[in-house]
């Protein structure tokens, strides 16, 4: 239960250990004293951020999106998504996204906007994503990482959200910003 605004202390970290360090992330525990007093023992896996790459064709019969396929391991099989990666130490989110959006697809895009931004699992993970819409798209030649292999294509919005009741399409990242474009599809 919420205590009153009255008793809400400052948040204290009281120690803090690293754990485990990848390329990735890292994981650190922490002794933490949260706003209602309580102290806990808190793992966070810190993650430099990453972008989602909304890319529309905008054709006479409503807007398509550009998904791809691709194996992920921890899903144990291959998922539709959106195209996406980790935002490099330094770099600007709408970079990075034009950096992934052209080596997973070969596609640039002539306008950009961030439309959503957004914690992926706050319970335990710093991560946040921040999803573009890229409009204006022009082919050409992808430039996949080594242990990328994409295959990628357009759907119209209306079979990309069947896809989802159906459960062909099961990642979040994806899911969100194809509602959001459904929802705003007449006015962006």
């Amino acid at each position: 239960m919420l205590r009153s605004p009255k008793r809400l202390h400052k948040v204290k970290v009281l120690s803090s250990r690293q754990g485990f360090k990848s390329p990735l992330f890292t994981v650190v525990t922490e002794q933490v004293r949260e706003p209602g007093g309580y102290t806990a023992r808190r793992d966070i896996v810190h993650h430099p951020g990453s972008v989602v790459i909304m890319a529309i064709d905008d054709s006479k019969a409503g807007p398509r999106v550009l998904l791809e396929r691709q194996y992920r391991h921890a899903a144990r099989g291959f998922l539709w998504e959106l195209p996406a990666g980790k935002i490099d130490r330094g770099e600007q989110p709408q970079k990075a996204a034009k950096r992934e959006l052209l080596e997973e697809t070969g596609y640039t895009a002539r306008r950009w906007r961030q439309i959503l931004k957004f914690f992926v699992s706050p319970g335990f993970l710093d991560e946040t994503m921040a999803i573009f819409l890229a409009r204006g798209l022009h082919a050409g030649a992808a430039q996949p990482e080594e242990d990328e292999l994409i295959e990628h294509r357009f759907f119209p919005l209306k079979t990309a959200l069947a896809m989802i009741e159906r459960g062909s399409i099961r990642d979040a990242k994806t899911i969100a910003p194809l509602f959001w474009l459904a929802l705003h599809a007449k006015h962006v």
